[in-house]
């Protein structure tokens, strides 16, 4: 039998409300300890708690739901009380006193998974919208609660399982009446899985960049613009700004969101040949963001003769030629030649001017867009689905290669159908489940 846990379900300090949860066996005990007796199941009911010495501590609404029709699946109740910081206090030293204990992170939503009411995916779409910022974010994580990665996973269990079925009755029962072409009735059913399990594959990166917000790197040579643009765009002094080159020396990291999205806008060291050891990881650390960045924007000093090095650029990165207010130096042509050869949009604009950053909002709004929006919802969101999938996809390769030796092909399919359990956690180590509820917030 397990223990039975309390916690805050609601953020501290001072609220109107603060809702204290229960979950567990003496769950029905504690409340009936606290106000006097328990109340009609899923009725919302006023009483006066009281601690063991029989003082008054809150009147609170008291909801009891009995297991296992309860979010964990076990005898669960919720005290909604006032929300002072003394009245949520006295509240959980009165339930400690009654021997419960407080719920370490995330345990209502795994003792919710180990009693069947959530698959693993389901789990994790309850964080995601905890911690959802952005309409598309929870947008994501109501599809993945709704369990639509679990329904996906089901889908291509049935069809793991069909294809198994078919290998093994072409090995076990060869010397049986069954048709001569059994294994190879496999190889079309393996076929449209894989391709299922690719257009996961291509979408998976999308429902990360949602979850976690799409990564903009401003690049460049040192005194080009760039903390100046990123406090433009962002509409505060987030970065230092000063005529001294390498001012910036780590990178800053500023939220933004583009209609509905989020995205991490990041100011990086000045990229250059230097001595300081500072300056020097700097420079490190700000090409190997850029490098993982979705979107990289070069910045030019325009009015500049000294012609800088192009960063590696993509065809969808910007460049932006700043300082478009003074007169224009040998270096604007030079970043347009260099621009034009990475395929990549170049814009001329002055960081001073309102108008400019609009523009380059503007940019940065379509392109995370259409980097982003789609027609359905990612059906993996993370990278943890991201590998699953991969490793079920390659069983699922080297099986139809695999095809003429039956038995190992067999296995191929075996392992592919275990990688895409561990997806939902029909199979999962210990340490994978420890690793996914450690995310959540206390009373989760």
């Amino acid at each position: 039998m397990t223990d039975t846990i309390f916690a805050p379900a609601t953020a501290p300090g001072r609220s109107a409300v603060a809702v204290v949860r229960l979950s567990g066996p003496a769950t029905g005990r504690a409340v009936a300890a606290l106000a006097g007796r328990l109340p009609r199941p899923r009725l919302a009911t006023l009483r006066t708690l009281r601690g063991q010495d029989g003082a008054a501590i809150d009147q609170a609404l008291i909801l009891w739901f009995t297991g296992p029709k309860s979010y964990t699946g076990e005898d669960c109740a919720e005290l909604h009380l006032h929300g002072g910081p003394a009245v949520v206090a006295g509240v959980l030293e009165a339930l400690s006193a009654l021997g419960l204990r407080l719920a370490d992170p995330g345990e209502f939503t795994r003792r919710a998974f180990e009693n069947g009411k959530l698959d693993l995916a389901q789990a994790e779409g309850v964080a995601d919208l905890i911690e959802a910022e952005t309409e598309a974010q929870r947008r994501q994580a109501l599809d993945q609660l709704g369990g639509a990665l679990g329904h996906a996973q089901s889908r291509w269990r049935d069809a793991l399982i069909e294809a198994l079925a078919m290998f093994e009755a072409a090995v076990d029962f060869a010397d049986e009446e069954v048709p001569a072409d059994v294994a190879a009735r496999a190889r079309p059913v393996l076929t449209d899985l894989i391709a299922d399990i690719e257009h996961a594959l291509v979408h998976v990166k999308r429902g990360e960049q949602v979850r976690e917000g799409f990564r903009i790197a401003l690049i460049g040579a040192p005194n080009a613009g760039k903390s100046t643009i990123l406090n433009a765009l962002a509409g505060r002094e987030a970065a230092i700004v000063t005529a001294t080159p390498g001012t910036t020396r780590d990178i800053i990291e500023v939220p933004m969101r583009f209609s509905g999205y989020k995205a991490l806008l990041a100011d990086t060291a000045g990229l250059r040949e230097t001595h300081d050891e500072i300056e020097a990881e700097g420079v490190r650390r700000a090409r190997a963001w850029a490098g993982e960045a979705d979107l990289r924007i070069w910045v030019v000093d325009g009015a500049s003769d000294a012609a800088a090095t192009a960063p590696e650029l993509h065809p969808h990165d910007l460049c932006v030629i700043n300082k478009a207010d003074l007169p224009p130096g040998a270096e604007t042509g030079h970043a347009v030649v260099e621009a034009r050869a990475f395929g990549v949009e170049a814009l001329r604009l002055s960081a001073k001017s309102p108008g400019d950053i609009a523009a380059l909002e503007h940019a940065l709004e379509t392109r995370v867009v259409a980097a982003l929006a789609g027609a359905e919802l990612p059906t993996a969101t993370r990278l943890r689905h991201r590998e699953l999938l991969a490793e079920a996809l390659e069983r699922l390769q080297r099986a139809l290669v695999l095809e003429d030796d039956l038995e190992l092909a067999a296995e191929d399919v075996r392992l592919a159908g275990r990688a895409l359990d561990r997806i939902t956690g029909r199979i999962d180590p210990e340490d994978v489940l420890d690793r996914v509820f450690s995310s959540f917030c206390i009373g989760k």
